[in-house]
C-alpha cells in the first residue's frame, strides 16, 4: 500500500523543511519539499495538518512499561515495547537487570523464542544486557547481592546460547574487564560503561580497547574526586574529553538538571547523545510502589525512587517526554533534539543505513506529533499503528 503524508513539517537531521512524502512497501519511496508539494498515487493520505513528520524514535537502553518488565519475558515484553510504540518509540531495545547466572541464562533462552517483528509493537532490535558486571559502590537500583566480575564461563555461555545480544553494559574497571571487552568487540556487540568506580584513565584504557558509549551519563558513574589530596578526573570527564564517545542521557527532568543537559549538549552535541528513558514498569502507570528486579521501589514526582529516596530507580519516562523535555530545559533545535533519538542512536547500533533519519529507501519508521511533542500517528515499517488524523 502507497501511503502519502501531505502538509508536513519534515524533520530532517538538520533542518525542518515543508513538504511531502509516499511510503511504499514498509519503505520511503519518494519525498518532496516546498509548501505546495504534492506525491500522486497514493491509496492512504495523511493530512499532517502541518504538524511534525519526524523519524520514528530508537530507545536503546529500557526496562519495561504499562506495568510490565522486560524482564518477565513472553507476552510481558510485547506489551511493554506497545506501550513505548504509542508515545513514538518504533524501535526498541529491551534491557535487563541484574540477577542469578542461572536468571541470566533462562532470560536468554526465553528471548531467542520471541518475535523481533510483530504486528502492533515496535521494531524489536535486540538485547541490552546491563550487568551483572557492576562495582558495588555504585550499585544504584541493581540488586547488590548479584554484583560480580565479568566470568569467562557466563558470558561466553550467554554468546553460546544467543546472537540477540546487541549492547552490554558493564564496569571497566573489574577485573577481566579487558578480556571480556575484547570478547565482545569480537562478536560485534556495543559495549558501554555503567554503574563504574573507574576514573579517567581507566575509561581511556578501556577506550583503546573499544569502548563505545557510557550508559545514562552521570548517573552511578565517577567524576571529580581526591586520591591522597590529589584531584582525579573520572568517567564523566573521559566522557567529555573523548570526542568519539556516546553518551546515553536520561532528560526526564529528574535524573539531569538543566543545567548538566545544557553542558552535554554544549560539549558532546547531538552527534554524540543518545536519549534514552531507562524506563521501568512504571512507566505509563499512576504513582505507587512497584519493583525493579525485585527491589522495592516508588513511583513519584514524575520519577521512580527507592523506598527510602537515596537514590532514582530507573526512570518512568517516555521518548516523547524525553524530546519534549530536552528542547524546553536546553533550546537546542527540533532537528537536534529529534535526532538524539534516532539517528544517534541508529549510529551507535550500526543502524543507520536503513532507520534513524527519513530519506528515500530508508524504512518508514514515522511520528507525526505537534509543537508540545504530542504524538498522533506512529507508522512501522510502514505500518500505521497509531493515527489520531
Amino acid at each position: 500500500m502507497k501511503v502519502c503524508y501531505q502538509n508536513a513539517r519534515i524533520i530532517l537531521p538538520d533542518a525542518v523543511r515543508n513538504g511531502c512524502l509516499m511510503t511504499e512497501n514498509g519503505m520511503i519511496s519518494q519525498v518532496a519539499f516546498g509548501c505546495d508539494a504534492r506525491l500522486e498515487g497514493a491509496d492512504r493520505t495523511v493530512d499532517c495538518a502541518g504538524m511534525y513528520l519526524s523519524p520514528g524514535f530508537i530507545d536503546i537502553h529500557v526496562h519495561g512499561a504499562g506495568g510490565h518488565d522486560f524482564m518477565e519475558g513472553g507476552d510481558a515484553i510485547y506489551a511493554a515495547a506497545r506501550c513505548h510504540m504509542l508515545h513514538g518509540t518504533t524501535s526498541i531495545v529491551p534491557t535487563t537487570l541484574t540477577g542469578s547466572r542461572q536468571d541470566l541464562l533462562n532470560f536468554v533462552d526465553s528471548f531467542n523464542e520471541i518475535e523481533l517483528e510483530r504486528e502492533g509493537c515496535p521494531h524489536i532490535l535486540g538485547l541490552h544486557l546491563e550487568g551483572p558486571y557492576f562495582a558495588a559502590a555504585q550499585a544504584g537500583a541493581q540488586n547488590p547481592a548479584y554484583l560480580r566480575c565479568p566470568e569467562p564461563d557466563e558470558y561466553e555461555e550467554v554468546l553460546r546460547r544467543t546472537n540477540r545480544v546487541r549492547r552490554w553494559s558493564f564496569a571497566v574497571e573489574l577485573d577481566g574487564s579487558d578480556r571480556f571487552l575484547q570478547v565482545l568487540h569480537r562478536h560485534n556487540i556495543v559495549t558501554s560503561i555503567a554503574h563504574s568506580d573507574a576514573d579517567c584513565r581507566q575509561v581511556m584504557h578501556a577506550h583503546d580497547l573499544g569502548l563505545r558509549c557510557m550508559t545514562h551519563f552521570y548517573s552511578c558513574m565517577t567524576s571529580v574526586q581526591r586520591k591522597h589530596a590529589y584531584r582525579c578526573a573520572g568517567a564523566v570527564e573521559a566522557g567529555y574529553l573523548l570526542d568519539e564517545m556516546f553518551v546515553e542521557v536520561i532528560a526526564d527532568g529528574s535524573h539531569l538538571p538543566a543545567e548538566l543537559l545544557q553542558l552535554i549538549y554544549k560539549v558532546k552535541g547531538a552527534r554524540r547523545i543518545c536519549l534514552i528513558t531507562d524506563s521501568m514498569c512504571a512507566a505509563g502507570m499512576p504513582d505507587g510502589e512497584y519493583s525493579l528486579g525485585g527491589v522495592p521501589c516508588i513511583k513519584e514526582d514524575g520519577v521512580a525512587k527507592l523506598l527510602d529516596r537515596s537514590a532514582f530507580a530507573g526512570s518512568v519516562a517516555t521518548t516523547d517526554m524525553l524530546v519534549r523535555t530536552f528542547l524546553q530545559l536546553t533550546g537546542a533545535p527540533v532537528w537536534d533534539v529529534v535526532r538524539m533519538a534516532s539517528l544517534t542512536p541508529a549510529e551507535l547500533m550500526g543502524i543507520d543505513s536503513h532507520t534513524g533519519s527519513i530519506q528515500v529507501g530508508k524504512a518508514a519508521d514515522l511520528l507525526v506529533f505537534d509543537e508540545e511533542i504530542q504524538v498522533f500517528h506512529v507508522a512501522v515499517g510502514g505500518r500505521i499503528e497509531f493515527s489520531r488524523l
